[in-house]
């Protein structure tokens, strides 16, 4: 049988088109006896409203987008992202969203064109916004593009009512992994952090350089890309030669490079965590998994993608700026930093 149409069930119920309309979409306009009744026939013909239709009613897409500009075959292997996508899915399935994802490696100019794409077909109503880059562009090209937008994890200092987005504080962060280190006796440690081309890194290899200083420790810095190779190569460069000050412990700036150090430790036939301690600033399955089991930042990736997704929509809802800090993190010790 052919799919019932709005007219057909304004004509089964002898209302008109527009009371229908209203009553599926939620719309005042009607009165509660009509809306239950549409609502009753809808369901009893498994009748579900045309998605484009309801868009245009709305004047929305029923989307919202998100560009990822890193390598997708890291993605696909980093459970940060996974659990992100995931709190971002919760909220928006409950509002009855789609989210629409690209990944366009790192070519800044493949995310501005599918921005200035989605905004021009009217594909999305409004984007997420991830890994701030020093002079980011980004918020400038989508207020010229007239698309709302969040960002996620943004530096505080802009100011509560100069843009929607979540907030991080990667100072405290920092100092709760320095203060572990240092209880432990550590002094001279090494921290591979992720590109400094993002201002969270930044901020993280600022705090953690601060903290230590206030405790006399040494910090090696040493960037990576958050990749397992580049933990691995970034421990036999740190620890092949380990002169008369060795490092002691490796911080490192997310879970798979700090995996891709054990490999590291155990290739130089160091013992870890009697030589050489390890922490990572995310956790995940991997650290619970590995042996020895990494010390990590508890981060909640899947709360912070669904608070992030819940302040677009209701940016969209009331074009009203709203920012969101998130919780301390919480440092979960495992055997990579067992006390001697």
């Amino acid at each position: 049988m052919a799919k019932e149409t709005i007219a057909g069930l304004a004509r089964r119920l002898g209302i008109s088109k527009a009371s229908v309309s209203y009553a599926l979409n939620g719309q005042p306009g009607v009165s509660e006896l009509t809306r239950r009744r549409v609502l009753d026939l809808a369901e009893e013909l498994e009748w579900y409203p045309s998605s484009s239709a309801r868009a245009l009613s709305r004047s929305r897409a029923g989307a919202v987008g998100m560009v990822l500009s890193a390598d997708p075959l890291l993605i696909d292997t980093e459970p940060y992202y996974m659990a992100m996508l995931a709190g971002i899915e919760t909220a928006l399935a409950a509002g009855d969203v789609a989210l629409m994802l690209r990944m366009v490696g790192k070519d800044p100019a493949q995310e501005r064109a599918t921005y200035e794409r989605w905004a021009g077909e009217r594909k999305v109503d409004g984007v997420l916004v991830f890994d701030h880059l020093h002079d980011d562009p980004r918020p400038a090209l989508l207020d010229r593009l007239g698309m709302p937008f969040v960002l996620h994890g943004a530096p505080g200092s802009a100011g509560p009512a100069a843009f929607s987005g979540t907030t991080t504080d990667h100072a405290v962060d920092a100092a709760t992994i320095v203060r572990h280190l240092h209880d432990l006796g550590h002094r001279r440690v090494a921290h591979v952090s992720g590109p400094r081309t993002f201002l969270h890194e930044e901020e993280r290899i600022g705090g953690v350089a601060a903290c230590a200083a206030t405790h006399g420790m040494e910090v090696v810095p040493f960037e990576g890309n958050y990749a397992l190779g580049a933990g691995h190569d970034a421990v036999v460069s740190l620890l092949r030669d380990p002169g008369d000050r060795p490092i002691t412990a490796v911080v490192f700036g997310n879970d798979l490079m700090s995996m891709g150090g054990l490999l590291a430790l155990r290739e130089l036939g160091l013992r870890c965590p009697e030589e050489v301690a390890l922490v990572s600033w995310d956790d995940s399955l991997h650290c619970q998994l590995a042996s020895p089991a990494v010390t990590a930042l508890s981060r909640n990736p899947g709360m912070q993608g669904r608070v992030a997704a819940e302040l677009l929509l209701a940016l969209l809802e009331t074009g009203t700026f709203q920012t969101r800090p998130m919780p301390v993190s919480e440092l979960v010790v495992r055997a990579s930093t067992a006390a001697g």
